[in-house]
């Protein structure tokens, strides 16, 4: 007796997308936007391998990173190998590799692919797109500036700025606050700072509760809300140290280019990766049906030193493909694209199928998209196929027509 066999799924890994013709259509207008965005600043395109040495990661990107969302396999050669979740080790490494070579600062860019095991949910998936741009070398507060700028005109591109915030702190202020007033381990701090990242997603009780177990209550917990509920300007003044002396910098320098009231200090954007050193930023939809960080970014300046050769300060952020479409569609920004096909020529029966081929071929040199139907059929079948297919023109054509030399359009 034959064994039944079990169909496979159609369905997509979880967490994962399938990208039909028309979903890739609208993900390319995305890309070209970004793309135009990016090279007017003069950032250049590169790309890294999809597999890294597990050890890149474990290195700097942080323990939850590491330990909860890398995708990674012992290889053939029992070399312990990751799937990339992120760019930045990918781009120290690359600039590391060629230090000497590179004219600077470096300006660089990519659109690549990027997997994390999360739980999938709106804004986060297991697979994603991600636009990255970063800064290395030059002086640090104007690299902070041009790239807190480009952040704002790629959104722009889309005709979206009124609709974003920049929240910006420093990592160095948080780290001097935590050690100095709140006089907390190393330890501490660490726990701390990520428990204030997840703060918005895990609610005030559980905030609490996390506070108390890393043991800031009564006295601490006063300071930490007075802290956070200051202006730059109190905060400044009450903490001085390096931290909030480049964040005052830094605004004065904002302003000076121009840059608007979407550009706001905020204590608590702390960003979770481990390898922050100073400016962290969060990029903010304000609408209230899509009110989250849709990206961001910070100042990394030990990172490229780590590979044993000479330090170089960097800074820059990473855009998903999932958040940019969700603030998108939220906010009504995607074009009616159109159709893809500009002609489709008919083929009106088998003898006509060279001259239907010389016509094809003479418009695709046109730079025209051109699709011929494969299948002989009438005026009104191969008309209604055109339709299918979003074909803005047809060329129709019968033994009269080519007996004249002519086409009808």
């Amino acid at each position: 007796m034959a064994q039944s066999k079990t169909a496979l799924s159609t369905q997509a890994y979880k967490g994962t997308r399938d990208f039909y013709p028309e979903d890739m259509r609208l993900q390319q207008w995305m890309f070209a936007s970004l793309r135009k965005t990016a090279e007017s600043y003069a950032y250049r395109e590169y790309d890294g391998p999809t597999l890294e040495p597990y050890e890149l990661y474990a290195a700097k990107s942080g323990e939850e990173l590491v330990s909860q969302q890398l995708y990674h396999f012992v290889d053939r050669g029992e070399r312990k190998v990751a799937i990339r979740p992120e760019m930045t080790p990918t781009l120290a490494r690359m600039v590391a590799g060629k230090l000497q070579e590179l004219p600077r600062p470096v300006r660089w860019y990519c659109i690549s692919n990027f997997h994390r095991y999360e739980r999938p949910q709106r804004g986060r998936l297991r697979e994603f797109w991600q636009l990255n741009c970063d800064v290395l070398g030059g002086d640090a507060l104007q690299a902070d500036v041009e790239i807190l700028n480009l952040a704002l005109d790629l959104m722009a591109g889309f005709g979206g700025t009124e609709f974003v915030r920049v929240k910006v702190n420093n990592r160095k202020l948080m780290d001097h606050f935590f050690t100095q007033s709140l006089s907390l381990t190393p330890e501490q701090t660490l726990k701390l700072t990520k428990l204030i990242d997840a703060r918005s997603k895990m609610g005030e009780e559980k905030y609490g509760a996390g506070l108390g177990e890393i043991g800031i209550d009564g006295e601490r917990r006063i300071q930490l809300e007075a802290f956070f509920g200051g202006t730059l300007e109190t905060i400044a003044r009450e903490h001085p140290c390096e931290g909030a002396t480049e964040l005052v910098k830094l605004f004065a320098l904002l302003r000076e280019s121009g840059a608007g009231a979407q550009i706001i200090f905020d204590p608590l954007v702390m960003r979770g990766l481990d390898y922050y050193t100073g400016t962290v930023f969060e990029v903010y939809d304000v609408s209230p049906e899509n009110h989250r960080a849709m990206f961001g970014g910070g100042r990394y300046d030990n990172l490229v030193g780590m590979f044993g050769g000479q330090a170089l300060s960097g800074v820059g952020f990473g855009m998903g493909d999932v958040t940019l479409k969700n603030f998108l569609e939220t906010h009504g920004l995607i074009p009616e694209l159109g159709g893809f096909t500009d002609v489709l020529v008919s083929l009106p029966k088998a003898e006509c199928r060279v001259p239907a081929e010389k016509i094809a071929r003479e418009l695709r040199s046109l730079g025209l998209k051109v699709m011929t139907p494969l299948q002989v059929g009438g005026f009104g079948e191969q008309i209604k196929l055109a339709l299918k297919h979003g074909a803005r023109f047809v060329v129709l054509f019968g033994d009269e027509e080519l007996a004249r030399g002519e086409v009808l359009v």
